[in-house]
Protein backbone atom coordinates (compact mmCIF):
# COMPACT_ATOMS: atom_id res chain seq x y z
CA UNK A 1 0.00 0.00 0.00
CA UNK A 2 1.38 3.36 -0.99
CA UNK A 3 1.37 6.07 1.64
CA UNK A 4 0.32 8.54 -1.06
CA UNK A 5 -2.80 6.53 -1.95
CA UNK A 6 -4.69 5.56 1.20
CA UNK A 7 -7.67 3.22 0.86
CA UNK A 8 -10.95 5.04 1.49
CA UNK A 9 -13.94 2.75 2.06
CA UNK A 10 -17.34 4.08 0.95
CA UNK A 11 -20.64 2.48 1.90
CA UNK A 12 -22.94 1.49 -0.97
CA UNK A 13 -26.54 0.31 -1.30
CA UNK A 14 -28.42 -2.39 -3.18
CA UNK A 15 -30.83 -1.27 -5.91
CA UNK A 16 -32.54 -2.84 -8.90
CA UNK A 17 -30.28 -1.70 -11.74
CA UNK A 18 -30.39 -1.96 -15.54
CA UNK A 19 -27.24 -2.14 -17.66
CA UNK A 20 -26.62 -3.88 -20.97
CA UNK A 21 -28.95 -6.87 -21.19
CA UNK A 22 -29.30 -7.10 -17.42
CA UNK A 23 -31.99 -6.00 -14.97
CA UNK A 24 -30.64 -7.15 -11.62
CA UNK A 25 -30.01 -6.10 -8.03
CA UNK A 26 -26.61 -4.43 -7.78
CA UNK A 27 -24.43 -2.54 -5.30
CA UNK A 28 -24.50 1.07 -6.47
CA UNK A 29 -22.98 4.41 -5.54
CA UNK A 30 -23.11 7.88 -7.06
CA UNK A 31 -19.88 8.35 -9.01
CA UNK A 32 -19.16 11.73 -7.41
CA UNK A 33 -17.91 9.99 -4.27
CA UNK A 34 -15.39 7.98 -6.29
CA UNK A 35 -14.17 10.97 -8.28
CA UNK A 36 -13.78 13.13 -5.16
CA UNK A 37 -11.76 10.46 -3.37
CA UNK A 38 -9.50 9.92 -6.40
CA UNK A 39 -8.99 13.64 -7.00
CA UNK A 40 -8.22 14.12 -3.30
CA UNK A 41 -5.43 11.53 -3.52
CA UNK A 42 -7.10 8.36 -2.26
CA UNK A 43 -8.14 5.01 -3.68
CA UNK A 44 -11.89 4.34 -3.25
CA UNK A 45 -13.13 0.95 -2.04
CA UNK A 46 -16.87 0.25 -2.37
CA UNK A 47 -18.42 -1.51 0.63
CA UNK A 48 -21.78 -3.21 -0.08
CA UNK A 49 -24.37 -3.91 2.65
CA UNK A 50 -23.76 -7.66 2.59
CA UNK A 51 -21.63 -9.90 4.78
CA UNK A 52 -20.38 -8.95 8.22
CA UNK A 53 -18.60 -5.63 8.71
CA UNK A 54 -16.59 -5.30 11.91
CA UNK A 55 -13.24 -4.02 13.12
CA UNK A 56 -11.45 -7.07 11.73
CA UNK A 57 -12.99 -6.92 8.26
CA UNK A 58 -12.36 -3.18 7.70
CA UNK A 59 -8.93 -3.01 9.32
CA UNK A 60 -7.32 -2.84 5.85
CA UNK A 61 -8.94 0.57 5.24
CA UNK A 62 -7.32 3.91 6.01
CA UNK A 63 -10.56 5.89 6.25
CA UNK A 64 -14.30 5.48 5.82
CA UNK A 65 -17.11 7.45 4.16
CA UNK A 66 -20.73 6.70 5.02
CA UNK A 67 -22.60 7.85 1.94
CA UNK A 68 -25.90 9.66 1.61
CA UNK A 69 -29.16 7.97 0.73
CA UNK A 70 -32.60 6.96 1.95
CA UNK A 71 -34.18 7.46 5.38
CA UNK A 72 -33.05 5.44 8.39
CA UNK A 73 -35.67 3.18 9.97
CA UNK A 74 -37.17 5.27 12.84
CA UNK A 75 -37.37 2.10 14.92
CA UNK A 76 -33.60 2.19 15.27
CA UNK A 77 -33.94 5.30 17.44
CA UNK A 78 -37.16 4.32 19.17
CA UNK A 79 -39.64 6.32 17.09
CA UNK A 80 -42.79 5.50 15.15
CA UNK A 81 -42.52 6.28 11.43
CA UNK A 82 -43.87 9.59 10.20
CA UNK A 83 -46.11 9.31 7.14
CA UNK A 84 -43.46 11.20 5.16
CA UNK A 85 -40.62 8.85 6.12
CA UNK A 86 -39.44 6.50 3.40
CA UNK A 87 -39.64 2.72 3.51
CA UNK A 88 -36.98 1.16 5.74
CA UNK A 89 -33.95 -0.67 4.41
CA UNK A 90 -32.85 -2.84 7.35
CA UNK A 91 -29.89 -4.41 5.55
CA UNK A 92 -28.33 -1.05 4.77
CA UNK A 93 -29.06 0.34 8.25
CA UNK A 94 -27.47 -2.69 9.89
CA UNK A 95 -24.42 -2.62 7.62
CA UNK A 96 -23.74 1.08 8.13
CA UNK A 97 -24.25 0.96 11.89
CA UNK A 98 -21.72 -1.88 11.94
CA UNK A 99 -19.29 0.12 9.80
CA UNK A 100 -19.53 3.12 12.12
CA UNK A 101 -19.05 0.96 15.21
CA UNK A 102 -15.99 -0.69 13.66
CA UNK A 103 -14.49 2.61 12.52
CA UNK A 104 -14.85 4.14 15.98
CA UNK A 105 -13.28 1.06 17.56
CA UNK A 106 -10.30 1.39 15.22
CA UNK A 107 -10.16 5.22 15.47
CA UNK A 108 -10.47 5.20 11.69
CA UNK A 109 -10.96 8.62 10.09
CA UNK A 110 -14.64 8.88 9.18
CA UNK A 111 -16.74 11.24 7.08
CA UNK A 112 -20.53 10.92 7.24
CA UNK A 113 -22.41 12.51 4.33
CA UNK A 114 -26.09 13.50 4.76
CA UNK A 115 -27.65 10.15 5.73
CA UNK A 116 -24.13 9.22 6.87
CA UNK A 117 -24.18 11.97 9.50
CA UNK A 118 -27.58 10.76 10.62
CA UNK A 119 -26.28 7.19 10.85
CA UNK A 120 -23.41 8.42 13.03
CA UNK A 121 -25.78 10.25 15.37
CA UNK A 122 -28.23 7.34 15.68
CA UNK A 123 -25.42 4.80 16.11
CA UNK A 124 -24.21 6.78 19.12
CA UNK A 125 -27.68 7.09 20.67
CA UNK A 126 -29.11 10.24 19.08
CA UNK A 127 -32.42 10.76 17.28
CA UNK A 128 -33.74 12.45 14.14
CA UNK A 129 -36.41 14.90 13.08
CA UNK A 130 -38.29 12.82 10.51
CA UNK A 131 -39.26 15.82 8.39
CA UNK A 132 -37.97 19.37 7.96
CA UNK A 133 -38.89 21.89 5.29
CA UNK A 134 -36.65 23.97 3.07
CA UNK A 135 -33.69 21.66 2.41
CA UNK A 136 -35.12 19.41 -0.29
CA UNK A 137 -36.57 21.70 -2.99
CA UNK A 138 -37.41 18.99 -5.57
CA UNK A 139 -36.32 15.50 -6.60
CA UNK A 140 -32.65 15.56 -7.67
CA UNK A 141 -32.42 19.32 -6.98
CA UNK A 142 -29.96 20.61 -4.39
CA UNK A 143 -30.58 23.61 -2.15
CA UNK A 144 -27.60 25.97 -1.86
CA UNK A 145 -27.39 26.82 1.84
CA UNK A 146 -24.96 29.15 3.58
CA UNK A 147 -23.86 27.62 6.88
CA UNK A 148 -22.06 29.05 9.89
CA UNK A 149 -19.19 26.94 11.22
CA UNK A 150 -18.09 27.03 14.85
CA UNK A 151 -14.57 28.26 15.61
CA UNK A 152 -12.01 25.88 17.03
CA UNK A 153 -13.35 22.89 15.11
CA UNK A 154 -11.88 20.65 12.43
CA UNK A 155 -14.57 21.84 10.04
CA UNK A 156 -13.65 25.48 10.66
CA UNK A 157 -10.03 24.73 9.82
CA UNK A 158 -11.17 23.04 6.61
CA UNK A 159 -13.99 25.31 5.39
CA UNK A 160 -13.65 28.53 7.36
CA UNK A 161 -16.37 30.32 9.33
CA UNK A 162 -19.01 30.57 6.61
CA UNK A 163 -19.47 28.59 3.43
CA UNK A 164 -22.17 27.59 0.97
CA UNK A 165 -23.07 23.90 0.74
CA UNK A 166 -25.44 21.79 -1.35
CA UNK A 167 -28.27 20.17 0.61
CA UNK A 168 -30.88 17.58 -0.33
CA UNK A 169 -32.58 16.16 2.74
CA UNK A 170 -35.93 16.15 4.48
CA UNK A 171 -34.68 14.82 7.82
CA UNK A 172 -32.18 16.25 10.28
CA UNK A 173 -30.57 15.66 13.66
CA UNK A 174 -32.80 16.08 16.71
CA UNK A 175 -31.25 14.88 19.99
CA UNK A 176 -27.49 14.98 19.57
CA UNK A 177 -25.71 11.83 20.72
CA UNK A 178 -23.33 11.99 23.68
CA UNK A 179 -19.83 12.86 22.51
CA UNK A 180 -20.91 14.65 19.36
CA UNK A 181 -20.49 18.41 19.06
CA UNK A 182 -22.58 20.52 16.71
CA UNK A 183 -20.09 22.37 14.52
CA UNK A 184 -22.24 24.05 11.86
CA UNK A 185 -25.82 25.24 11.42
CA UNK A 186 -28.06 26.56 8.66
CA UNK A 187 -29.84 29.91 9.07
CA UNK A 188 -32.99 28.11 10.28
CA UNK A 189 -31.04 26.30 13.00
CA UNK A 190 -30.80 22.95 11.23
CA UNK A 191 -27.70 21.05 12.33
CA UNK A 192 -25.36 21.00 9.34
CA UNK A 193 -22.30 19.31 10.85
CA UNK A 194 -21.08 17.42 13.91
CA UNK A 195 -17.73 16.14 15.14
CA UNK A 196 -16.90 13.42 17.64
CA UNK A 197 -14.91 14.89 20.50
CA UNK A 198 -11.62 13.14 21.20
CA UNK A 199 -11.52 11.29 17.87
CA UNK A 200 -8.71 11.71 15.37
CA UNK A 201 -11.17 12.67 12.61
CA UNK A 202 -14.90 11.90 12.80
CA UNK A 203 -16.94 14.52 10.95
CA UNK A 204 -20.54 14.40 9.79
CA UNK A 205 -22.04 16.90 7.33
CA UNK A 206 -25.68 17.18 6.37
CA UNK A 207 -24.75 18.50 2.92
CA UNK A 208 -23.38 16.72 -0.16
CA UNK A 209 -19.73 17.64 -0.79
CA UNK A 210 -19.48 14.91 -3.44
CA UNK A 211 -21.62 17.12 -5.70
CA UNK A 212 -18.81 19.62 -6.27
CA UNK A 213 -15.65 18.14 -7.78
CA UNK A 214 -14.17 21.66 -7.79
CA UNK A 215 -14.28 21.85 -3.97
CA UNK A 216 -12.40 18.89 -2.53
CA UNK A 217 -11.59 20.39 0.86
CA UNK A 218 -13.49 17.84 2.96
CA UNK A 219 -12.24 14.85 0.98
CA UNK A 220 -8.68 16.21 0.98
CA UNK A 221 -8.82 16.61 4.75
CA UNK A 222 -10.04 13.02 5.14
CA UNK A 223 -7.33 11.68 2.82
CA UNK A 224 -4.63 13.71 4.58
CA UNK A 225 -5.55 12.17 7.94
CA UNK A 226 -5.81 8.73 6.33
CA UNK A 227 -2.24 9.01 5.01
CA UNK A 228 -0.88 8.87 8.54
CA UNK A 229 -2.47 5.42 8.97
CA UNK A 230 -1.45 4.25 5.51
CA UNK A 231 2.18 5.13 6.18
Amino acid sequence: MSASKPLIGISTYLERTRFGHWDVEAAVLYRGYLDCVVQAGGNPVMLPPVGAWNAETIAFLDALVIAGGADIDPGTYGAEPDERTGDPNPARDEAEFALVEAALKLDLPLLGVCRGMQVLNVALGGTLHQHVEGHNPAPAVFEHTEITVAEGTALHRILGGRTTVQCHHHQSLDRIADGLRVTAQAPDGTVEAVELEGARFVVGVQSHPEQDIEDLRLFEALVDVARSKAS
